[in-house]
């Protein structure tokens, strides 16, 4: 990040903060939303040009928010739970169109991570069925004991099949509700 992005940032966070420094104010901002622009076509509030995810942030303190802001300036704030959260909203924009352009969905680090996995289970994208005797967290732990192994060859076929089953019954009616009006 050059020097001018980093001046820009850190005037534009101050501006809207109560702390009079960047430690300070950096605490007092949360992820508020995430949309995707896969134009590329918007700049940070940096100055930054070509994003393709756009964060807003709100400030808990006085309820201002900033967007568009990137993730790299995010990741300047410095904090693992905006980070966390960061790279969460990524992965589910990557595998909602991951699902959607018919890919071969493996339990990778391409589109999973067990806290994207974590965050799945506490949204409620886990469904109670028949399957999982009515206990969606089976489904949870299933996948994480999935996405858990080191060889991913010795999946079995039927572990594979639920897997899928899980992905298209579960989680892609998730991803679409959530995601599809997020998209520029």
């Amino acid at each position: 990040m050059s020097n001018a992005y980093r001046t820009n940032l850190i005037q534009k966070v101050l501006d809207k903060s109560e702390g009079n420094t960047w430690n300070e104010a950096v605490q007092e901002w949360m992820i508020d939303d995430c949309e995707e622009d896969d134009s590329l076509e918007s700049s940070c509030i940096c100055g930054k040009e070509e994003l393709r995810y756009l964060f807003t942030i709100r400030n808990v303190r006085n309820g201002n928010t900033l967007f568009p802001i990137g993730s790299s300036c995010i990741k300047k704030f410095d904090r693992a739970d905006l980070n966390e959260e960061v790279s969460i909203q990524e992965k589910l924009f990557k595998l909602f169109h991951a699902i959607e352009d018919g890919s071969f969905i493996t339990l990778s680090s391409e589109f999973f991570s067990r806290k994207l996995l974590k965050y799945l289970y506490d949204e409620g994208v886990f469904q109670a069925n028949e399957y999982n005797n009515y206990d969606p967290e089976i489904d949870y732990e299933f996948m994480l004991k999935m996405f858990n192994k080191r060889d991913k060859d010795s999946i079995t076929r039927n572990q594979q099949r639920k897997i899928n089953a899980i992905i298209m019954t579960s989680i892609r009616p998730y991803l679409a509700e959530q995601l599809i009006n997020k998209i520029l």
